[in-house]
């Protein structure tokens, strides 16, 4: 009948089929028969297949048509740009149904694109075809001033190729045109180059995350507004995790300057010679064939975490295969592993602050909060660039108000299981203020992230995991942005892009919490990554007190930035024995000489701190003696021992990371704390609503209560957000009435050994404070029964 009946099984390309001109005129009926099962074993998680972030749509996707050709056309037109020449060179495919076909090619490059300069080069030779495939290869000039393509300047350039000939069975003309920037991306060491220029990739992953539809969009107006919202936050890069998008998706990049890092579709087991072996490699050729002109496919991997004995060996031999074939970007083995020599790059989880089976374990729950550490040392460990894999995922709590919003092929279902399971407990109320203090966290530790990466000499980059919500793997809410796309309101895209972008003020404080008996002493530099190196450049430096008002500021000399980065811009030294104290000041850098402007909050405490004990309260730290004393009615602060309390949370400083379900309840079990600010039992201990660096210490070995039990009606001082799989009501600091006594109760490492803990020691002489003032008044009552079902049975007995 005429039809190719040769099945299509990529998943990244289009798929095309040839209808033989036997067919005899008059109507024909085409039947498309699409089959979604999983025939090729990419991996069930891949997210070219999985149903964790699509849905398990069975059609097609993008434009569906007829096209028709003459007698001889063009297969493929495949352009090698040549910045540093200004040359091009084309490779053509020539195809033809009979030969022989003689006839003419003409070559026409012109700049595309509004406010490019003007010009055209045209190449024109004459043609000869006497067998039905020819290809042919072919230089070509191109004007001095011809732009370059970077994230700066994304200037696109059209090439049209046209035929004119004869074949044996007629006339035959065809017409192609082809996209292409004029750029080399290459490494130099352990850094990334750009057209010769070294730059840093600040990335995310792409999940194919699209709940709308459950499918990427084809078309290019909705990539272009996915990509500049990813352009907000500062970042330049997007990692496709296991699955390559639509050609409106490269498209897009190319007009707004995005560096691509593009997978074959393949999450699974490789190297023991089944079938996904050659698909992989037919797939990777495919790819290319459909993709490869454009300028934003800088990067290209296999896929995401192979498994197999045989794995290094088959993805070297892939690396050094296609590199040879096609040299127009770079290769490595796999995202995450493994590192093998070929690879031109390494993508490996090491320079990140958190890796899977951590815990509490990791930097940024069990180092006091500073900005000195970099990864410097994993970057020592190989001589091509490394990329920080799927760094990041840090977690906030659900914002519920994203279910009305899912108005497409997919609901939140997930969410409104979580929504019922929080209001079950008598928390719905509490949702927004959980989903708000979560995420100023999760922005906090995203943040120290970044920053820590950009501190790491000779890094090659970060891919994010992510800046979007993933809403697979029993729900990950890791993003800056939800899974509709939408920026989060406790993270302006501004906000994060001051540490995030081409030049970054940057400030090694080797504390973040000082004492006035102290001097400030920080090293200031710049992460610079941008079209150039700057000749001067000075920091201007302030400490601001909460209202900005300026307590001490300075200027560095100014000296030349380069693009090695990070560079030293000068010290910073400030005397803090004339401040007030307790408060939170912020260190301020603006950049004299280029835009950039970034801050770090530290907190100034007293040197000497009264922990004396008011007059008529009696501090305890067994639940037995508090009990004695409130029954007879005295006032009561209970430092409970955080290994003493009864609870399945444990508690640390950063939010959850990816999520417990999957990570087989990795602690953290919480999400930063939701904190009464203006209560007066913090009035010493300077705070805001959530979680920030000076709770890390009063955090560290501390224990969340477990208040599920106890009155609807009472509001702890200091709250632990859950987990949203278990919502339970937590507490670190609540007062209640018990008896005629009242009762202050904190479970946070506040009880001894404060030496060197000027935070911890501060909020100890707060909550004293209060517990001896008329403010001290609670006006919830709980029994004594009530109070020991918060402690382990061997404690709460007595």
């Amino acid at each position: 009948d005429g039809l190719d009946r040769c099945p299509r099984d990529s998943l990244s390309v289009p798929h095309r089929y040839m209808l033989s001109p036997r067919l005899a005129a008059g109507p024909h009926r085409l039947t498309l028969r699409v089959d979604n099962r999983l025939h090729v074993d990419v991996g069930q998680n891949a997210h070219s297949v999985s149903d964790h972030t699509q849905g398990n749509w069975n059609g097609v996707v993008g434009a569906l048509r007829l096209e028709a050709t003459d007698g001889a056309w063009i297969a493929a037109v495949r352009v090698h740009p040549e910045p540093r020449s200004r040359t091009m060179r084309v490779e053509l495919t020539l195809a033809a149904r009979s030969v022989p076909v003689r006839g003419s090619l003409r070559l026409t490059v012109e700049p595309q694109g509004a406010g490019a300069s003007s010009w055209t080069s045209t190449l024109a030779l004459s043609v000869e075809m006497t067998t039905s495939v020819q290809r042919l290869t072919l230089d070509a000039p191109l004007p001095a001033n011809a732009a370059l393509w970077d994230e700066f300047q994304p200037a696109l350039h059209r090439l049209t190729v046209q035929l004119e000939a004869e074949a044996a069975d007629g006339p035959a003309r065809d017409r192609r045109q082809v996209v292409f920037g004029l750029r080399t991306f290459g490494t130099r060491g352990t850094r990334f180059t750009i057209n010769d220029r070294v730059t840093q990739l600040r990335g995310t992953l792409d999940c194919c995350v699209f709940p709308a539809t459950g499918y990427p969009p084809t078309a290019q107006e909705p990539w272009e507004r996915y990509l500049r919202t990813i352009q907000g936050y500062g970042l330049n890069h997007v990692r496709f995790h296991s699955w390559c998008p639509p050609e409106a998706a490269f498209a897009a990049a190319d007009r707004l300057g995005l560096y691509l890092q593009v997978e074959c579709a393949v999450w699974t087991r490789l190297g023991d010679g089944a079938p996904v072996d050659q698909w992989l490699e037919a797939e990777t050729g495919r790819i290319l064939e459909e993709y490869g002109n454009h300028p934003s496919f800088v990067l290209l991997a296999h896929g995401n975490e192979p498994a197999g004995e045989h794995q290094r060996e088959f993805l070297g031999a892939w690396v050094r295969r296609w590199r040879e074939r096609d040299p127009r970007r770079l290769y490595t083995s796999g995202s995450g592993w493994p590192s093998v020599e070929d690879n031109d790059y390494q993508v490996a989880p090491a320079p990140r602050l958190h890796q899977w089976g951590d815990g509490l374990r990791s930097r940024l729950n069990a180092t006091p909060p500073a900005t000195v550490a970099d990864h410097r040392e994993q970057v020592e460990r190989f001589s091509v660039p490394l990329v920080a894999h799927e760094a990041g995922q840090w977690c906030a709590f659900p914002d519920f108000g994203e279910i009305a919003r899912h108005h497409g092929l997919l609901r939140a279902k997930n969410f409104e299981i979580f929504r019922d399971s929080l209001q079950a407990q008598g928390l719905g109320a509490q949702a927004r203020d959980f989903h708000l203090a979560s995420g100023r966290l999760q922005a906090l530790c995203y943040r120290e992230e970044v920053e820590t990466a950009l501190r790491t000499p000779g890094l090659g980059g970060f891919q994010l995991l992510g800046l979007m919500d993933f809403p697979g793997q029993g729900t990950a809410l890791v993003g800056l942005v939800n899974a509709l796309g939408e920026p989060k309101d406790y993270c302006r895209p501004e906000d994060f892009a001051r540490c995030c972008g081409p030049t970054v003020p940057l400030a090694r404080l080797p504390q973040r919490l000082w004492t006035t008996d102290q001097t400030l002493e920080a090293g200031l530099e710049v992460a610079h990554a941008g079209a150039g190196p700057l000749p001067a450049v000075a920091a201007l430096w302030s400490l601001r007190d909460r209202w900005g008002g300026v307590r001490a500021q300075g200027r560095t000399e100014p000296r030349p930035v380069p693009l090695e980065g990070p560079v030293p811009l000068g010290e910073v030294r400030i005397p803090l024995n004339g401040l007030e104290a307790p408060a939170q000041y912020r260190l301020q850098v603006e950049l004299e000489g280029a835009p950039g402007a970034n801050g770090w909050d530290i907190w100034l405490y007293p040197a000497v701190v009264d922990l004396a004990v008011p007059a008529g309260v009696q501090l305890c730290t067994r639940l037995d003696e508090a009990l004695e004393a409130l029954g007879a009615g005295g006032r009561v602060l209970l430092l409970a021992p955080p290994s003493e309390v009864r609870t399945d949370a444990a508690l640390g400083f950063t939010p959850v990371f990816w999520n417990t379900a999957w990570t087989g309840g990795q602690p953290p079990h919480t999400l930063g704390l939701l904190i009464r600010q203006h209560h007066p039992a913090l009035a010493a201990f300077p705070t805001s609503w959530h979680s920030d660096w000076q709770w890390w210490d009063p955090l560290h070995g501390s224990a969340a209560m477990v208040i599920d039990g106890l009155p609807s009606e009472l509001r702890p001082l200091v709250q632990p957000i859950d987990t949203w799989f278990r919502n339970h009501r937590l507490a670190l600091i609540f007062e209640a009435r018990v008896g005629p006594g009242s009762l202050l109760l904190t479970s946070a490492n506040i009880g001894g050994d404060l030496d060197g803990r000027p935070a911890a020691r501060q909020l100890l002489a707060s909550l004293l404070a209060y517990a001896g003032s008329e403010a001290f008044a609670p006006g919830v009552e709980l029994g004594a029964e009530q109070l020991r079902g918060l402690f382990q049975p061997k404690t709460a007995g007595v």
